[in-house]
């Protein structure tokens, strides 16, 4: 048996996961050459340009940071913008694990880039189901 032992350095990985509505992505990021796949796609195949563009903003102001974290994101329920905006949250915060200062930087820019927003729809009341939660059988006033 010999003496010198060989250890691999395990690398710096970060979980998160980003929620909006009933939108949730969990992302795995570690450092890399700035790939990102969402759903095992890459992130250019990912929904309308719209979506894109909401999604490409925290790596535009991580700068530099961009591209050199990896980032394997699976994003599941939801509609579209939802997702696009759970997947948002969840690169800001991976982000934000590797380098603190992008943290100030992320809130001023927009808060939603890092904090849920907790909204939801409110539920339907009984007796006027189809109409919706607050709505009331409309009265004459004369």
């Amino acid at each position: 048996m010999s003496d010198e032992k060989t250890v691999k350095k395990k690398e710096k990985t970060i979980s998160v996961v980003g929620k909006r509505k009933s939108a949730i992505a969990r992302a795995n990021a570690r450092r890399g050459t700035g790939r990102i796949t969402i759903n095992g796609r890459p992130m250019e195949m990912f929904g309308t340009e719209m979506e894109r563009m909401m999604i490409s903003e925290p790596l535009a102001l991580a700068g530099e940071l961009a591209g050199q974290i990896d980032m394997d994101i699976v994003v599941r329920s939801g509609g579209e913008m939802g997702q696009a905006d759970a997947i948002r949250q969840a690169i800001a915060k991976s982000f934000v694990g590797f380098d603190k200062k992008l943290k100030g930087k992320f809130i001023s820019y927009d808060r939603a880039l890092l904090v849920a927003d907790v909204r939801r729809n409110e539920p339907h009341k009984p007796s006027r189901s189809k109409q919706g939660p607050r709505r009331h059988k409309q009265r004459s006033k004369r």
